[in-house]
């Protein structure tokens, strides 16, 4: 049983229910992290990954938008983000968003390259040249 209280167990029990795929109830464990933490940018950062899974990527970028809010030092937020506007084919924020990601943490340069949500990008230009790759 979870304490009704305990942020972190809501977040972890929305990070094991996103690792099995069970979105809606993961945003619903996020939510509920939320509502006694409501900056607790993890989870919003992890609540837009969900919402991105699940197609709803309006939802998904107003929780990064969320998540670097409250800590605009959270490069996995910024990734996700790219990941987002990837998978929506919009080359230009995909490439802002993830050039801020790498600017905090330059491993998400070698994430990029082999992550297949930004296949629908991954043959544009700029995306290469952000890679390193021309």
């Amino acid at each position: 049983e979870i304490k009704p209280d305990f942020h972190e167990a809501w977040y972890n029990r929305g990070s094991a229910l996103d690792d099995l795929g069970r979105y809606e109830e993961a945003i619903a464990s996020y939510d509920r992290a939320l509502e006694i933490k409501p900056d607790y940018h993890e989870a919003w950062d992890n609540r837009g990954y969900a919402l991105t899974c699940m197609g709803r990527y309006k939802d998904a970028l107003e929780s990064f938008d969320r998540s670097i809010k409250i800590n605009s030092n959270d490069a996995n937020a910024y990734y996700n983000k790219a990941v987002c506007y990837g998978l929506q084919n919009n080359v230009e924020l995909a490439i802002e968003n993830l050039q801020r990601a790498i600017n905090l943490d330059v491993e998400y340069q070698d994430m990029a390259k082999t992550d297949q949500d930004f296949e629908q990008i991954r043959g544009d230009e700029r995306f290469q040249s952000l890679l390193g790759r021309v």
